[in-house]
């Protein structure tokens, strides 16, 4: 028998448990609402730990997604340093790791993702090797980074680019290592990557593009150098890890809640898993796009923010689709800020608005005719109107877009 019963349980002290939360709350619910976290802080936007709360701009509470006396003021109970060791999904029960047993009438899962390590490398065990999720991680680097001359980044997605320029404002040398050709070209293609490496070299950052880690090498346990697959012997005082995340969905397996192929916990397109009365948004959240018409999972704080705000409201018995176009930002120290919509998985065809070069401009990913995403820089362009675009599926040329077409 369950110690006590709460109404809404949500489950992961991220933003997207903090933006169901509120939801719930400006809906109208008038129930027990519980936050289940197993952080030491409460729910914060997590950019800030690769951004300003690196570089020591901002605060712990600048990050929080709610000031300190919300919880209370809207009734919300908030549970720290706790973790939902299973989930009795027929019963409506979850056992905490406090030995407590909540049952529930509607719960949410959210548990994120963990960082992917580089374990399999030979000297990944090194002191002063790095990953960063959490402000936590940030803490540690922004310390470990007050004696290194050099740093070596790996990784050239958000996280390796965002960490290279704030330590490099911050006055440190910084190298990116990285598998694709140039950094940022994953999403967004090697004519918006080589204009990204530019801004990051014009810094003073060194990119070593179509390489990967062959080993760390260190002095004793302390990490000195990074060898690549290219043969490069690259000097390291500090290493930062950003080589994407897995979701956290060993709560998910164990509750026997039906998992995707992409490893997140698969819902549909009211963000409902296979258990009844269980929501799931956020990083490991997979889910049955209606913008889309296939199966995404997706990794970023925006799209974790909008999941949690559309689940609230299905468990209010709304029944609302999430149909959000998803939305990316990022910024590269304060040398350039991005936009971007999507996603697009597969393009054959860039439309161009703007002059790269001028670092004004926006880019649509066209595929057939079709925009699937688009990339603005230095706010350049509408991307209202390429949401619009998106989700009528509309087919349009470069010209119609008053933009210059060119092959992906």
């Amino acid at each position: 028998m369950a110690d006590r019963h709460v109404d809404y349980l949500l489950i992961g002290g991220g933003i997207a448990s903090a933006t169901a939360a509120a939801t719930l709350r400006e809906e109208g619910a008038t129930g027990t609402i519980t936050i289940v976290g197993r952080e030491l802080d409460p729910p914060y936007h997590r950019p800030p730990a690769t951004k300003g709360y690196l570089q020591g701009k901002e605060s712990k509470e600048d990050a929080h997604a709610h000031p300190a006396d919300w919880y209370a003021e809207h009734d919300v109970e908030l549970l720290t340093r706790t973790s939902v060791m299973a989930l009795d999904t027929e019963a409506r029960e979850a056992s905490l790791s406090t030995k407590e047993t909540v049952s529930y009438g509607e719960a949410l899962i959210a548990t994120g993702a963990m960082v992917r390590r580089l374990g399999g490398v030979d000297g990944s065990g090194l002191d002063g090797i790095h990953y960063v999720r959490a402000l936590g991680n940030a803490d540690a680097i922004r310390a470990d980074a007050q004696d290194a001359e050099r740093i070596v980044c790996i990784g050239g997605s958000y996280i390796g680019c965002e960490v290279a320029a704030s330590l490099t404002a911050m006055g440190k040398r910084v190298a990116i290592v990285l598998q694709e050709a140039e950094p940022l070209s994953t999403g967004f293609g090697l004519r918006a990557g080589v204009f990204f490496r530019d801004v990051l070299e014009s810094h003073g950052v060194e990119i070593f593009g179509s390489d990967e880690i062959a080993a760390f090498e260190g002095d004793g346990e302390r990490v000195t150098t990074v060898r690549t697959g290219n043969g490069r012997e690259l000097p390291a005082d500090l290493v930062v890890c950003g080589v994407g995340a897995t979701p956290d969905v060993m709560l998910a397996r164990k509750a026997g809640l039906t998992l995707g192929e992409a490893g997140g916990v698969l819902c549909d397109t009211h963000l409902r898993t296979s258990a009844p009365h269980v929501y799931a948004a956020g990083d490991m959240a997979e889910y049955q796009s209606v913008v889309h018409d296939t199966v995404l999972r997706i990794e970023h704080e925006d799209v974790a923010m909008s999941q949690g705000a559309t689940a609230a409201r299905n468990m209010l018995g709304q029944d609302v689709p999430y149909d959000t176009v998803p939305y990316f930002f990022s910024d590269l120290a304060d040398w350039v800020s991005l936009e971007y919509v999507g996603p697009a998985r597969s393009w054959n065809e860039e439309a161009v608005v703007g002059a790269i070069a001028d670092g004004a401009f926006a880019i649509y990913y066209l595929d057939g005719g079709v925009v699937r995403g688009a990339l603005s820089v230095g706010g350049l362009d509408d991307l209202e109107r390429a949401r619009e675009l998106i989700r009528s599926g509309e087919s349009v040329s470069a010209a119609d877009l008053g933009a210059e077409s060119y092959p992906a």
